[in-house]
């Protein structure tokens, strides 16, 4: 049975982000899944709560004790859509930005661009934002000195409400430019007591296969799942075509392993990790 670890003598116990950007990689599991923030998923897959599960890369970084399903992520090569800094004025003119504790890699690579850019706002922790169907409300951008970190669902509701009236930072275009590799948001991320996690891992890939392979499908339910008449006439199939195939990569190639490594090292250039060698152990 798909999920199940016969040495372990159980269904292993499976975590995924509550995200669209996570859907091609989930849909189709046969068996309990937990759904939640990415940072509440590092926690309980660190405190061996889960078996494996779809977080932030930050958390292989933060403990790489883990193997990492191999040839899938959520990455980007360019604009992400989904991870972005909502501002009024000039990004440099910037006093403070509020964070969304949501996910540690969001925020990290925030710190390490305005880092590597020389840009010094205050960074001011917010709460988790929403994930559901209804658009985030953001009241603390008044001026054009404050601006806030928008992630995943939330990010993609805020934007597709308040286009016109601020400026949108996107992480990934700035990676992009600034390093030239892809970024890797997520991985799926297997705790050491799994015995044999292949079987598991092949299964990942072929559901990541057949839902890319079927796209129509994939848009058709994050359509219907949008719960707000106004946000549907803008969230049609069009956009999630776009956003599926222009933004987002769920692969885990050479490229995606050097902008990995490349995370890695800037993170202990700015004093978020300590420096090591990364070695990546693949099912």
């Amino acid at each position: 049975m798909v999920g199940r670890d016969r040495r372990l003598g159980r269904m292993l116990r499976v975590g995924c982000v509550k995200y669209l950007n996570a859907r091609p990689l989930i849909r189709g599991w046969q068996g309990p899944v937990e759904f939640d923030h990415p940072s509440a998923l590092c926690k309980r897959l660190a405190n061996g709560e889960l078996d494996v599960a779809l977080v932030s890369s930050f958390e292989f970084l933060r403990n790489p004790i883990y193997r990492i399903v191999d040839d899938v992520s959520i990455s980007s090569d360019g604009p992400v859509f989904s991870v972005v800094v909502a501002h009024r004025g000039e990004i440099s003119q910037i006093e403070e930005i509020e964070l969304d504790p949501a996910s540690q890699t969001a925020v990290n690579l925030l710190r390490c661009l305005l880092a590597e850019l020389g840009l010094k706002p205050r960074l001011k922790s917010g709460v988790p934002g929403s994930t559901g169907c209804q658009p985030v409300v953001v009241g603390s951008l008044p001026t054009t000195q404050n601006a806030q970190l928008l992630i995943g669902d939330q990010a993609i509701w805020f934007r597709q409400k308040h286009a016109s009236e601020f400026h949108f930072w996107d992480l990934g275009e700035q990676w992009k430019k600034l390093i030239g590799l892809p970024f890797v948001y997520a991985l799926w991320l297997v705790r050491p007591e799994v015995i044999d996690p292949s079987p598991m891992a092949n299964h990942l890939r072929a559901f990541r296969d057949e839902n890319l392979n079927n796209l129509d499908d994939l848009t058709a339910d994050a359509v219907a799942g949008v719960a707000d008449p106004g946000l549907r006439t803008k969230l049609d199939r069009e956009f999630f075509l776009r956003y599926y195939r222009k933004h987002l990569r769920f692969s885990f190639g050479d490229r995606e392993q050097k902008g990995l490594q490349t995370f890695a090292n800037l993170c202990a250039k700015h004093g978020l990790l300590p420096k090591r060698d990364l070695a990546l152990d693949l099912v």
